[in-house]
């Protein structure tokens, strides 16, 4: 728990394809390899990792070569879906590697309330070894995270943080004040400076994809200082200007770390309009132009 406890950033792993849409692992050493020399945390097949897209033996893959790297900053992987036997199957397959954390999403599509949501946490929580991360993102599963779950899971002996990706600082701060046992991390860069005034004990990241070191001394900053400015928000604007991680993939291929922006269904490369913006937003974050407001290289 003492790694848990001190790790404030967390990035959320695109996961690399060839054009083939098989796995890019010596892309994705490079992307692990990266995290490690920030000292972030890594989280894998997340949504940003296209967690819900691979095959189970893609996924598998994927688990076992990042613990084989033997890195020295803790792994957390997702656990999401709406099939509770399949996720209770993932999650007897992950206690086999030594995983330090899993992020568990609210169940999408089926919209259950607050009983519904905590059998489901506590179900899953249950069958794991390891200190687990609740996930209030309604954006994606098509409800939030409700107040009564939270009440019936909050004292299971896993229940360890929350990230919350709900969009609204001012409940942010209300779950912070009526769960104080919890961890609560802020789930979007574009709301971190909210949330790290609100509260929040670190950040779980897009951004930080591209930026590793970058970000994480700005989250620092942040929860050193309580008064953090727009500069996180400034620079990951342009990572959203499809869906997720769409942009961050082509950013991260015309910069030549990963091999290609593959994407797999029911993404697709061709939302995109246009890699300008993330090129010219990557060009002040990194210090190579003046041409967008310099207080984002800051």
């Amino acid at each position: 728990m003492t790694q848990l406890s001190s790790t404030t950033l967390w990035t959320a792993l695109v996961t690399p394809l060839n054009e083939d849409g098989t796995l890019d692992l010596l892309s994705f050493k490079k992307l692990l390899r990266m995290q490690e020399a920030a000292g972030n945390g890594v989280l894998i097949l997340g949504s940003t990792g296209e967690g819900s897209n691979l095959t189970i033996g893609q996924r598998e893959q994927l688990v076992e070569f990042t613990c084989q790297q033997n890195l020295s900053v803790p792994i957390m992987v997702g656990v999401g879906g709406l099939d509770l036997q399949a996720q209770l199957a993932w999650i007897r397959y992950l206690e086999l590697w030594p995983i330090d954390a899993y992020l568990l999403v609210t169940p999408i599509y089926a919209k259950p309330g607050a009983a519904g949501q905590a059998g489901w946490f506590n179900a899953l929580m249950d069958a794991s070894s390891r200190r687990c991360m609740l996930y209030n993102i309604p954006g994606r599963a098509g409800v939030p995270l409700v107040d009564g779950a939270i009440e019936r899971v909050q004292n299971h002996p896993n229940c360890w943080a929350v990230k919350e990706s709900g969009g609204n600082p001012a409940r942010f701060a209300q779950l912070v004040k009526d769960f104080p046992t919890l961890q609560w991390f802020s789930g979007d860069d574009d709301n971190f400076a909210d949330h790290c005034a609100l509260g929040a004990v670190g950040l779980v990241s897009v951004a930080s994809n591209v930026w590793p070191k970058k970000v994480a001394d700005w989250v620092a900053e942040g929860l050193t200082n309580k008064a953090f400015d727009n500069r996180l928000a400034q620079a990951a604007a342009p990572l959203f200007s499809a869906p997720n991680p769409i942009p961050t993939k082509a950013l991260l291929a015309d910069k030549k770390v990963i091999r290609t922006a593959t994407v797999q269904l029911p993404l697709s490369l061709e939302d995109l309009e246009s890699l300008e913006p993330l090129r010219t937003i990557d060009a002040v974050v990194t210090g190579v132009s003046t041409g967008v407001s310099e207080s984002v290289a800051a």
